[in-house]
């Protein structure tokens, strides 16, 4: 099924044309941002400089740092009376970033969002929950928006009320459903826990943080859903940048709308398809805030062959994050990674957090893990096996050694938006 069938399935050759125009106007929307026009003299670039899309690696990146250092207005192109609505990052590693929208982005925004949701066969007949957090965070808006284009029912239910999100499930006839996997998990735990079967449900919709392929059999297992991939970020609008089809190998990003690069994250180098780096995006149809080579953190790479779907090139699914990435005794490890053997072990739980230390000048990773319920038995010499046996795998897994601790089902945090399971705490000594 398509939404618009011309951009979905636009030929090769057009599709250049297109990004090459798109990408000129994008540039001269930048010429209205300072920090553009003095990093463009900066890098001996100007606008007409780029005729082809081999050109665009003379452009300057654009790093996350940039953008909250021109926290709240700096990087709008447009005046402020045609900027009709405004979210913001976490602002968690410093100042939030703030992203401007005009009409004309999101009307953007929600075209996206449309494609994705009938991407994967949702239509004006099915009931769809928005269970992710409203206000500043784009994930809520965002999708409410696009599958209202779509003409689905839509229940703006948001995060929390784990009971009453579980009530409206089976009481509207909810068909479909988007939050983040964490949470997705934490519904299946909760309903598995008072016997309710949220039979109609058939589609999830998970995104905003890297889940593994364990967790997603988990999750269709336990909720009964086809689940899909989401991705995007705030500063690409938000979610929608790219999404799975019902091949689910590999994300479409929409290319029309976003043209991609992979680079080492080290040397800025552009990798080709098949090489594992940075995703960098320069966005083609932002009016508010164009951006140019955003380096986003996230790791992926451009898979190699066009999809059977007819939706042309993928990015492979997203690993974890270059800033997320932990580096303990020179190895490098996702929580993903850790996610995926753990899922894999039906002695223990899904839920488990991540703490860091340096001892004696060496850092040591202890991970805390919930026993599984059918699992606890609370007999020491079981326990011993049990976590001989989780540390086994996770060291054959990631490389590394590691300090494993059992502890009781349910004791550990549960979270209605991203997962927050590492606790770096070497930098406190």
């Amino acid at each position: 099924m398509f939404w618009n069938t011309a951009m979905e399935t636009i030929s090769a050759a057009d599709l250049e044309a297109l990004q090459i125009k798109r990408l000129k106007w994008t540039l001269h929307q930048t010429q209205n941002v300072a920090l553009y026009r003095s990093k463009l003299k900066e890098a001996g670039v100007a606008p007409g400089d780029i005729k082809t899309l081999e050109d665009a690696a003379k452009l300057p990146f654009t790093t996350k740092k940039e953008l909250q250092a021109g926290y709240p207005f700096g990087l709008l192109a447009v005046p402020l009376r045609q900027i009709v609505r405004i979210h913001t990052t976490s602002g968690t590693t410093g100042k939030p970033t703030v992203v401007g929208y005009t009409r004309g982005d999101l009307e953007s925004w929600s075209e996206l969002i449309a494609r994705n949701l009938v991407m994967v066969g949702l239509s004006d007949e099915d009931v769809f929950q928005n269970a992710v957090n409203y206000g500043l965070f784009t994930g809520g808006l965002g999708f409410h928006y696009g599958a209202e284009k779509v003409g689905m029912t839509v229940v703006p239910s948001a995060t929390g009320n784990t009971q009453r999100q579980i009530e409206m499930i089976e009481d509207f006839g909810v068909t479909a459903i988007h939050c983040t996997p964490s949470y997705a998990m934490h519904l299946a735990e909760v309903a598995e826990s008072t016997g309710a079967e949220l039979a109609t449900l058939k589609t999830g919709i998970f995104g905003a943080e890297p889940w593994s392929e364990s967790m997603r059999s988990e999750l269709e297992g336990r909720l009964g859903v086809t689940a899909f991939d989401s991705y995007g970020l705030s500063e690409m609008y938000g979610p929608g940048v790219a999404f799975e089809c019902p091949e689910r190998d590999g994300l479409h990003i929409w290319h029309d709308s976003y043209l991609v690069e992979i680079i080492d994250p080290a040397t800025g180098e552009v990798l080709g398809p098949g090489e594992r780096g940075e995703l960098v995006i320069t966005p083609l149809v932002k009016e508010a805030m164009p951006l140019l080579r955003y380096r986003t953190g996230d790791i992926t790479m451009l898979m190699e062959e066009d999809c059977p779907c007819g939706r042309g090139r993928k990015i492979a699914r997203i690993t974890g994050r270059s800033d997320d990435m932990l580096v303990i005794r020179g190895i490098n490890v996702f929580p993903s990674q850790i996610e995926h053997v753990l899922l894999g072990l039906p002695e223990v739980g899904e839920q488990f957090m991540v703490y860091i230390d340096r001892v004696k000048h060496l850092d040591e990773m202890t991970i805390e893990v919930e026993m599984s319920r059918a699992g606890f038995s609370g007999e020491l010499q079981d326990l011993a096996r049990i976590q001989k046996h989780v540390a086994g795998a996770l060291h054959n897994a990631l490389g590394l050694r590691t300090t494993v601790k059992l502890v009781e089902p349910g004791s550990l945090p549960r979270f209605e938006g991203k997962a927050r399971r590492i606790v770096d705490r070497r930098g406190a000594l």
